[in-house]
């Protein structure tokens, strides 16, 4: 008796008659057999005659996909279309790959076997006019009452609500390359289809640089609001990660700035409650795995040729989004429901083009992907891009002298926080206890405000917030119903594409004074703080042992100590932790290993987090999270999400949150405390014209 061989991939391609299923499989299997070997089974080879969908899909079940699923190949029984019975007993082979297409390919007793589902859509009059032009004759008779069958059956069975791709057919052509695209990050599919995300990620990056030199007055050679309008202000998916202040005394921490939105692939993905929801071009997915598990299969260094010499920026295209707190749920953190929440867990849109600049050199870099073929554009194609760009470089080349319009606004957004300030100070308190009970050392406690905004304009918005407190690491990200309109000053964690790992955590905070000597006054009052030095020091520890799990031995260093950092708003204490990534060793592992930021958690990590679920009550969202990006060479830079508007939904229904917060230590003040986050508040609340509520 010979034993059964590994189970094949089986993926199921579902739809309505005439949505284009037979189609788009059968380019599929072209795609597939060219790295392994694939069958593919037709359900219109068993259905048992036109009244024969319900037992169609019970012989399916039965007779294919139960051997198949086991490693052994089928055999099963043809229908004889013309005599009107079962014709000769026919195989399908458990090849690596089989593909099975059809009416009910992922009806509910098949889906329990299948390992991809797929569900392909169409416009019902299409559906019937490419129907009849494929089986004439034949099928004009028997339309009505097959798709009163399929009706029936949908009714009980609402497949399309249960299937893990969905494919928006255009009948162009193009589907089949956005469902090889998501398979390749599809948990089952992935490691079958590694010969595609090879041939994907050996594309090369291309770059473009455009010198800009200043101004005789001054002025900044290229006006950067200008530039992200000219070339993403259209698109629903876009990031710009503004490194606001550079050019300004005393600064920056960051060199570059970076500008993209999804439009060459036309891939992005969100997280929300342990589900992947990804979409590329026509297809959408959606896959119940762990968003850092995903990630590690996503984001996967790319051998490729190197950047030019004058290249000095990490970013090699990849992706970029955000990662919001509550992803702590996959970091040893408890979980906090965010079902029904308007904004996702994480997202990130994959960048194949993007905008560099180097507020250093004053050079504005075209990236871009070279196409998979290449070979078949001309010249004028292959310039397109950078051509573009260069087009909206000269026009911002101008300083804009409009001002960001305040009407954008509407009526100053009114408030409301989720704590009054009596219910803050008890939670202070609470804290205290359990900081006295050794339950933690230092507990970063926060809160959220939140707001109706109806027609609020979150660009103009953003173009305010950034001239009022410009930041090393302020961004605008705006996916779909949702943007964030951060003023950062912090950078998480940033990994080199050599290994090297950098994190500058803030604790201390001063708001600034107009008059000079009492702004000084507060500045060196942040300097001599004990309470203030104690609690960065604690974050300080606690990133040294975040990046020791996956650093060099020995390698793990505190290059700076609780120095003053000011912006245009407050004054901060920030210190800088460096280490080199262990050979060998995951980048999102590492990652993982320091998230969420421990500036916005407390120590220790994992029994502080626990007291916080209690304490707020409530999931922060995006807020205490990270922005940024994942470069195809391995880089990452990341900040936290402080200093942060985030506005979801459109038009009338438009909703504002804020997140504010502090470190709370045994001897806090809880009068401070609150008034420190009305500080932090400040920044953004001023700028929209806003009070703090209460």
């Amino acid at each position: 008796m010979t034993s059964p061989r590994t189970a094949p991939l089986l993926i199921g391609v579902d739809g309505r008659s005439g949505a284009g299923k037979t189609t788009l499989a059968v380019e599929l299997c072209t795609r597939l057999r060219q790295h392994r070997s694939v069958s593919l089974f037709h359900m219109e080879d068993i259905y048992p005659g036109w009244d024969g969908l319900a037992g169609g899909i019970e012989r399916y079940v039965d007779t294919v996909l139960t051997p198949l699923s086991t490693g052994h190949a089928a055999r099963w029984t043809t229908w004889d279309w013309v005599a009107g019975k079962d014709g000769p007993e026919r195989g399908t082979a458990a090849s690596e790959i089989v593909v099975i297409e059809g009416v009910g390919a992922c009806s509910a007793a098949a889906r329990e076997l299948l390992d991809v589902t797929l569900w392909v859509e169409a416009a019902d009059d299409d559906r019937k006019t490419r129907a009849l032009a494929r089986d004439g004759e034949t099928y004009i008779p028997f339309w009505d009452s097959w798709a009163g069958q399929e009706l029936k059956w949908l009714g009980q069975d609402p497949v399309p609500e249960h299937v893990e791709l969905t494919v928006r057919n255009p009948a162009c052509g193009t589907a089949v390359d956005d469902v090889v695209e998501l398979l390749c990050q599809h948990p089952l599919a992935g490691s079958l289809m590694a010969p595609e995300q090879t041939q994907r990620e050996s594309r090369a990056a291309r770059f473009t640089a455009f010198a800009c030199p200043e101004s005789s007055d001054g002025t900044r050679p290229v006006d950067e609001e200008h530039l992200f309008s000219a070339l993403f202000g259209g698109e629903h998916r876009a990031a710009w990660l503004d490194s606001s202040d550079a050019g300004l005394p005393g600064t920056t921490r960051n060199r570059f700035s970076i500008m993209a939105s999804d439009e060459g692939r036309g891939l992005s993905a969100e997280h929300r409650d342990g589900t992947m929801h990804l979409r590329s071009g026509s297809v959408t997915a959606r896959f119940r795995t762990p968003f850092f598990r995903w990630l590690s299969s996503a984001w996967r260094t790319q051998a490729a040729a190197p950047a030019p010499a004058d290249y000095a920026c990490e970013f090699q295209l990849g992706w970029l989004g955000w990662l919001g707190y509550e992803l702590k749920r996959e970091c040893g953190g408890s979980s906090v429901s965010t079902a029904g929440a308007t904004v996702p867990d994480a997202a990130l849109l994959f960048a194949d083009r993007a905008v560099v600049l180097d507020h250093r050199k004053n050079v504005v870099w075209a990236l871009e992907l070279a196409s998979a073929d290449e070979d078949r554009h001309d010249d004028g194609e292959r310039q397109s891009w950078p051509a573009a760009v260069a087009r909206a470089v000269e026009l911002a080349r101008t300083p804009a002298e409009d001002e960001p319009s305040s009407s954008g606004f509407g009526t100053a957004p009114r408030f409301s926080a989720r704590d009054s300030h009596e219910s803050y100070l008890a939670k202070v308190r609470a804290s205290q206890d359990e900081i006295r009970e050794g339950n933690s050392y230092e507990i970063c406690l926060t809160t959220a405000l939140s707001a109706p905004a109806p027609g609020f304009d979150s660009w103009e918005a953003y173009r305010a917030l950034r001239r009022r407190n410009p930041a090393p690491f302020a961004s605008f990200l705006r996916f779909d119903g949702v943007t964030v309109a951060s003023t950062s000053p912090e950078r998480f964690l940033s990994i080199g594409s050599g290994g090297g790992m950098l994190a500058e955590p803030i604790k201390g905070t001063r708001r600034r004074a107009e008059d000079a000597v009492e702004d000084s006054a507060l500045q060196e009052d942040l300097r001599s703080s004990l309470k203030d030095r104690a609690e960065n020091i604690m974050i300080v520890d606690l990133l040294r042992n975040d990046l020791s799990h996956h650093a060099v031995p020995g390698s793990v260093a505190v290059s700076r100590l609780c120095a003053i950092e000011s912006y245009a708003t407050v004054h901060q204490m920030v210190s800088s932790i460096e280490a080199r990534l262990a050979p060998g060793a995951s980048r999102v592992e590492a990652l993982t290993a320091a998230f969420p930021p421990g500036s916005m958690t407390g120590a220790p990590k994992i029994s502080t987090m626990a007291i916080l679920d209690v304490l707020e009550a409530a999931p922060r969202g995006v807020y205490s999270g990270v922005v940024g990006y994942f470069s195809l060479n391995g880089a990452t830079d990341l900040s936290v999400v402080i200093r942060t508007l985030v506005a979801s939904g459109s038009g009338e229904e438009t909703r504002l949150s804020l997140g504010v917060g502090g470190a709370v230590t045994a001897d806090s003040d809880p009068e401070s405390e609150y008034q420190e986050i009305r500080a932090k508040a400040f920044g953004v609340l001023s700028t929209l014209g806003s009070d703090y509520p209460g």
